[in-house]
């Protein structure tokens, strides 16, 4: 749990005070003269009635005053529970929380490296993975299940990670219908409709089409979460070359625009309900026509998105442990931990896609595991450099000058186990004895724990009623 944030963390930043400013007004220019398509009738009446145009192509624009209406609406901390009713996440600030992705379509097996179409099994082995791990703050679904037909398998993924983590959820879902389903299941877990606004369990992830498009089921919802209290993620995916301006810039712009047209319609359904911003700046890599997660010019628009969600105050969806590798390997290990820091560092709230392999498509159950001790390490850095009187230790210095030594000095063996911090995957011993030990690497370490996790951790069991009311729930979904 990482409620606190603290004052004298590391911070990183890619924006001036002007720069922020010189990318709000540009954002502003779009929403107002540019516009924007809207393929959902009720919010066009929304807009309207709340003083948008629509032009003769149908494109909508809204008044920079709107804009400003609807950011200052818009909380600055969210607080999240878990399936048990306990705060476990404040959304905002600086403060840095971390999970998985969802709607894979394929799965690497640590071990062989064969990869395989996704179940509804990995949804629930993945889930239960992240139960056990103390990094791992929420959870998606980090597969869609080919098993299970195509009109019951967000409502069937959701009601296998609320069995197997107690942890908060971040859902997808294909329509208003499937939200329904999910916030009827909600209401169960948590005794009712009352309670559930009061403490929420999950976010749902919704998101337009760039360039300049937000289709019906995307508002529809956006909509709903404003008229239920859920919080809600608006993050569009423009692609850097494709379907954005190549340049960093201009990317943000978009992205930011893209993101603001859906909050003026969620702040103008409720005024004061729980919105994320963020964006997925994917960058096309016009060598192989492949998009980049992990592109310096993605770290650096998806940068400039964060220090913007800081500048409104708005707490801001984002991305760690994720690589364009095919495998857990070396490359994405690298990746994976730069990006994680990255977002630590830069205060990026609610980071999802741990574990993503292969641009999006593949997850590995390894690389979750990997990534939450190389979190944990981040999170030590992140507490920054304690400086009082005893910290400075002047005394112990002279004491341990004199003596040539530290390792007896009580001041050490009081600081040893606050102060350090110990690895459980990284290996610190030498080549002789890691040799001797059965050269294992670290995707074999990783493999090892994974599956003591698997033959030993469940997630704390819902009561029989509660399960048995759920899964009547879920059978009756058409």
């Amino acid at each position: 749990m990482n409620l606190e944030a603290n004052a004298f963390s590391p911070t990183l930043t890619f924006l001036s005070e002007t720069d922020r400013q010189k990318i709000y007004h540009a954002a502003l220019q779009v929403l107002a003269h540019t516009g924007m398509s809207l393929q959902h009738d009720g919010a066009v009446r929304l807009l309207k009635d709340a003083g948008c145009r629509q032009d003769a192509d149908g494109l909508i624009t809204i008044p920079t005053a709107l804009v400003e209406k609807a950011v200052d609406s818009a909380p600055g901390n969210i607080p999240i529970f878990n399936r048990e009713g306990e705060h476990v996440m404040d959304l905002g600030g600086r403060r840095a929380y971390f999970g998985t992705g969802s709607d894979l379509m394929y799965h690497v097996d640590g071990k062989t490296l064969a990869r395989t179409h996704t179940l509804l099994e990995h949804i629930a082995r993945a889930a239960r993975v992240c139960d056990a791990l103390t990094n791992i703050d929420f959870i998606m679904s980090f597969a869609h299940p080919h098993d299970i037909d195509a009109h019951r398998a967000y409502v069937e993924s959701f009601a296998a990670m609320a069995a197997n983590s107690i942890k908060p959820i971040v859902n997808t879902a294909d329509s208003r219908d499937d939200l329904s389903a999910m916030w009827e299941i909600s209401k169960i877990l948590r005794g009712g409709e009352p309670q559930l606004r009061e403490k929420p369990y999950w976010v749902q992830y919704a998101e337009p089409i760039s360039p300049l498009k937000h289709p019906f089921k995307s508002i529809d919802k956006l909509i709903f979460c404003a008229e239920t209290g859920m919080p809600v993620i608006y993050s569009p995916a423009p692609i850097a070359g494709s379907t954005a301006p190549m340049t960093v810039a201009g990317h943000v712009v978009q992205g930011l625009a893209e993101c603001f047209f859906g909050l003026v319609i969620h702040q103008l359904t409720a005024p004061g309900a729980p919105f994320l911003m963020g964006m997925g700046a994917a960058v096309l890599d016009m060598a192989t026509s492949q998009c980049s997660y992990n592109a310096p010019e993605y770290l650096m628009a998806y940068m400039g998105m964060v220090e913007m969600s800081h500048y409104f105050d708005i707490p801001n969806w984002g991305y760690a442990g994720t690589s364009d590798a095919q495998i857990p390997d070396g490359q994405a290990t690298y990746e994976a931990g730069l990006l994680t820091y990255l977002s630590t560092a830069a205060g990026s709230n609610l980071n999802h896609d741990v574990g993503y392999l292969d641009f999006g498509l593949t997850g590995s159950l390894e690389m979750i595991v990997i990534m939450d001790e190389v979190i944990d390490q981040i999170r030590r850095i992140q507490k920054g450099i304690v400086v009082d009187e005893d910290q400075l230790a002047v005394a112990v210095i002279g004491q341990g000058g004199r003596q040539g030594q530290f390792l007896t000095q009580p001041h050490t063996l009081k600081h040893l186990r606050s102060t350090q911090w110990r690895p459980r995957l990284i290996c610190r011993t030498g080549y002789e004895r890691w040799s001797a030990e059965g050269r294992a690497s670290l995707l074999d370490r990783a493999h090892e724990r994974l599956n003591q996790i698997l033959k030993s951790h469940t997630a704390t069991p819902m009561e029989p009623k509660m399960a048995a009311a759920i899964e009547a729930q879920v059978s009756g979904y058409r």
